[in-house]
């Protein structure tokens, strides 16, 4: 198998257009590729400097999630740091947790930030929803997103060997005119789910409203993570 480096963009392109296979730190395919057979060409985006940007408001798909610090919001810094081992988080990047696996243990953080996405095609670089990248599995340059007030994010035990362990992330915007929105997401099994109510009222009447989108169908254990945690956010936002 052949691995190009491409160090800008119209040489990732090329490489796309002649049929290279994406790949970051390979720990989710490695072992499909000794059963299956290597790819011919692969490319990896470790060399490129809009994917490995790790900067307020920004972050680069082909980042290690070992190299996740406090220059982003705690929500995401938080989330990184609980994936797998420490090997695994020295190896594995940003991008290919959010869409090449199926546990997506940042895509919670990243919809609460509401993070946007751009990707990279062989003719073109353009800026779409972050949920579409997921669903159409493209290749994902960055995620870039507005500041929040306050996140938060917390992740249950989980039995090994069982389903991937409930995970709940928030985060609190404001828009133009100040007005406060909670957006909260919660990974239940392999499903995500989110939503987002106005908090400008009171922080009761806030997590009552959250009990009326979908994180309300959710089983009384994680409904009630799901509460504390947005209590959480809410009482660190008065403080």
């Amino acid at each position: 198998m052949l691995v190009r480096l491409p160090t800008s963009i119209s040489e990732a392109q090329e490489c796309l257009a002649e049929g290279a296979v994406p790949v970051g730190g390979a720990t989710l395919v490695w072992a499909t590729w000794q059963r299956d057979g290597f790819p011919e060409l692969a490319m990896s985006l470790r060399h490129l400097p809009e994917a490995t940007v790790v900067a307020r408001g920004t972050l680069g798909s082909a980042v290690l999630l070992s190299r996740v610090d406090d220059t982003v919001p705690e929500v995401l810094r938080r989330a990184a740091g609980t994936i797998g081992t420490g090997a695994v988080r020295r190896a594995a990047t940003v991008g290919g947790n959010i869409v090449g696996s199926t546990l997506r243990c940042l895509l919670p953080p990243a919809l609460v930030l509401e993070a946007r996405a751009t990707v990279l095609e062989a003719d073109r670089v353009h800026e779409t929803d972050l949920a579409e990248v997921v669903a159409k599995r493209q290749l994902l340059l960055s995620i870039s997103w507005d500041e929040p007030l306050v996140t938060g994010y917390r992740k249950l035990a989980a039995d090994p060997g069982g389903e991937p362990p409930f995970v709940v992330a928030a985060a609190v915007h404001a828009d133009a005119d100040g007005h406060r929105r909670l957006r909260v997401a919660a990974r239940d099994g392999y499903e995500v789910l989110s939503a987002t109510v106005p908090c400008d009222a009171g922080g009761d009447e806030v997590l009552d409203a959250l009990e009326g989108t979908d994180l309300g169908a959710l089983d009384p254990t994680a409904r009630a993570t799901v509460r504390d945690q947005a209590k959480e956010v809410l009482d660190r936002l008065a403080d």
